[in-house]
């Protein structure tokens, strides 16, 4: 079954791509749907007992299937989390893509395709260098996604994260060889014994860690290698942007490092350390740089790296606790993120302009986006009881929990300047008396305001529901 995950979206491509250009673009938006829902429900039940049957079946039959699994036990559900979610991500980008009626449907469409693929893949593979090469698909897609309108400010920003992503390919493929030359192997599994069992880690292995280190902070966009992300999110069109915010920029960097954190690197408290200095220096830098932004999407785009900071912090602390509060709010910042991303797009479809200086008072011409930003806002400060609240919460008591005071104090002061400046954020943009030619301004269309529903009825839900979720996280030992 794993391997579904990245042929049905192959398949996908090709099939709508055989006729001709008017029926393919209808046939490359429905496929996308159709790859957008097996993701989740694939996902959903990559448990069950039929999915497990077919699974041992492959992979008696097939030897390299063994190597692509959803979890790495069947009380783990980090798998399931992350495909759900990419999934769940994918489809409202694909939403609000039609939504612009922008013409490149049936390009975005198979774009979509391509790069729901490359995440699915790094979830699934099990080694190094298999990691790299599923890197490599999302990072081009997600260049060609960025240019695709071949604006001046999007082709700057595409040209900004080639730059950076290449260079955060040397790191990583660097690091691959230099991790096998060492070790004979770049599966996990043979890495985290050499590892436990090495009572010191040459010199070699060490360079290596540091390239890995340098090579997914670019991928993630934290301190200090964040330069490319703002340009990146602010220039691409609006429903690119809910992509690389919401999904892609935590697959690729924040996943990658939860993941090596724990499965490979996590008996080396150099490793640990690192990640959590550059987790937190992502909190402070991100929220301070969002609060002097005029512009709503860069704003966001800022903010993204503190909230990433967030999770690499917990991730790099090592514990389970850890590592369950950052899968938590991996998923709650996916979606309070994305909907805030939507709520821009709507702003700036309907007001003419992101500059918050000239917007105000929009909450009595947009009731709904003015309503779902305020979800998104106070669950991003970590504000009771939404889904942000009790994420945070288990990051700043894992923390506490292994002695790093200092590092919880600053999670939990830097949660109040996040409050700070999406107040700042909300008054000048839907508070307030309304500004002078935003008379004619309505409500945005459906196609993104059902999206923000959704996402703010979500981050309600886990909220409030939030015993419900911490019970099944306990009886699949996340903690």
């Amino acid at each position: 079954m794993p391997a579904l995950f990245l042929i049905i979206p192959l398949a996908g491509i090709i099939i709508s791509n055989i006729p001709g250009k008017k029926i393919s673009a209808v046939m490359s938006f429905w496929a996308a749907v159709v790859v957008c829902l097996s993701q989740m429900f694939m996902a959903a039940t990559s448990e069950s007992p039929f999915w497990r049957g077919i699974t041992g079946f492959l992979n008696g039959c097939l030897p390299f299937s063994a190597a692509l699994r959803v979890n790495d036990s069947p009380s783990d559900l980090t798998g399931t989390v992350v495909l759900a979610t990419i999934g769940l991500i994918a489809l409202v980008s694909l939403i609000i893509d039609v939504s612009l009626k922008n013409g490149r449907g049936r390009n975005f469409a198979n774009m979509l395709m391509v790069i729901t693929a490359g995440m699915s893949g790094i979830v699934l593979v099990r080694d190094l260098f298999s990691m790299y090469v599923f890197l490599e698909i999302t990072a081009v897609a997600s260049f060609i996604l960025i240019s695709m309108y071949r604006e001046a400010d999007s082709l700057e920003g595409a040209f900004k994260y080639f730059v950076m992503s290449a260079l955060a390919t040397v790191f990583i493929l660097s690091g691959i060889a230099i991790v096998f030359l060492t070790v004979g192997a770049v599966d996990f599994a043979s890495l985290s014994a050499y590892i436990a069992s090495a009572p010191s880690l040459p010199l070699q292995m060490i360079a290596a860690f540091i390239l890995f280190i340098g090579g997914l902070s670019i991928k993630a966009g934290a301190v200090p290698f964040h330069g490319w992300l703002p340009d990146a999110y602010s220039s691409a069109p609006a429903s690119v942007s809910v992509l690389l915010a919401g999904i892609v920029t935590k697959v690729t960097g924040v996943y990658t490092v939860m993941r090596l954190v724990f499965s490979v690197f996590c008996a080396n408290r150099i490793v640990s350390l690192s990640f959590m200095v550059i987790g937190a220096a992502s909190i402070v830098v991100g929220a301070l740089a969002a609060i002097n932004q005029k512009d709503f999407k860069r704003m966001l785009a800022y903010s993204s790296i503190s909230q990433l900071g967030y999770i690499i912090l917990a991730a790099g602390l090592g514990t389970p606790l850890g590592y369950a509060a950052a899968l938590l709010h991996f998923f709650n910042h996916a979606a309070f993120k994305s909907q805030l991303f939507i709520n821009s797009a709507a702003v700036e479809t309907c007001a003419g302009t992101r500059d918050m200086d000239e917007l105000g008072g929009l909450a009595y011409r947009m009731p709904v986006t003015a309503g779902t930003s305020v979800v998104g806002f106070l669950s991003a400060a970590g504000i009771p009881p939404l889904a942000g609240f009790w994420s945070k919460l288990l990051i700043i008591i894992a923390l506490f929990d292994s002695g790093e005071y200092a590092f919880a104090a600053i999670a939990l002061l830097s949660s109040v300047l996040t409050l700070g400046y999406f107040v700042l954020m909300q008054r000048k943009v839907f508070f307030g008396k309304l500004k002078e030619g935003l008379n004619e301004v309505r409500e945005a269309r459906a196609s993104n305001t059902v999206p923000a529903l959704l996402l703010s009825a979500i981050t309600v839900l886990v909220g409030v529901l939030f015993p419900i979720v911490l019970i099944g996280m306990r009886a699949n030992g996340l903690i």
